[in-house]
């Protein structure tokens, strides 16, 4: 088997040992608990953890539309305020027909956190779109950054 594709195999197996039945349910639950009163948009996120926890998030929206906090930001903040700073997952619901991911902003604060890991943005209606971090901010800004070498 080539490098390429041990490198896909190990990825099929992390995938296959993630129970996304449970983070899709526990994203829907958050979601009907989100503030949106402006748009309408509620939105749900559950963050597994790499100590198996699993961090739920929702969006909550302000008047000052700036203000607004996502809920993939919201589960972040959850998990850091628990001890957590590696996760295996993520599943973010949107009520959208088609599948949405997140926002610039929230892949910036998902890759603060590496290494990648998984990503599952789907709708109340059935659609989805498997990605990870990295495919959804490929040159992500980071701490390596900082030091003034660009990595």
């Amino acid at each position: 088997m080539s490098e390429g594709g041990q490198k896909d195999q190990g990825a099929r197996e992390v995938l296959d040992a993630i129970n996304w039945e449970d983070l899709r349910a526990k994203a829907v639950e958050v979601q009907s608990r989100a503030h949106a009163p402006y748009s309408g948009f509620f939105v749900g996120a559950s963050l597994l953890g790499d100590d198996g926890v699993v961090y739920v998030g929702a969006n909550v929206e302000n008047a000052s539309y700036g203000l607004t906090i996502c809920a993939e930001r919201n589960a972040i903040a959850a998990a850091v305020a628990a001890g957590t700073r590696r996760f295996t997952a993520l599943a973010v619901v949107t009520p959208a027909k088609k599948a949405a991911t997140c926002c610039g902003a929230c892949r910036q604060v998902l890759a603060e956190f590496p290494p990648s890991f998984p990503v599952l943005c789907f709708t109340n209606g059935g659609d989805e779109i498997m990605t990870s971090v990295t495919e959804l901010l490929p040159y992500a800004f980071g701490p390596g950054h900082l030091d003034g070498d660009g990595g």
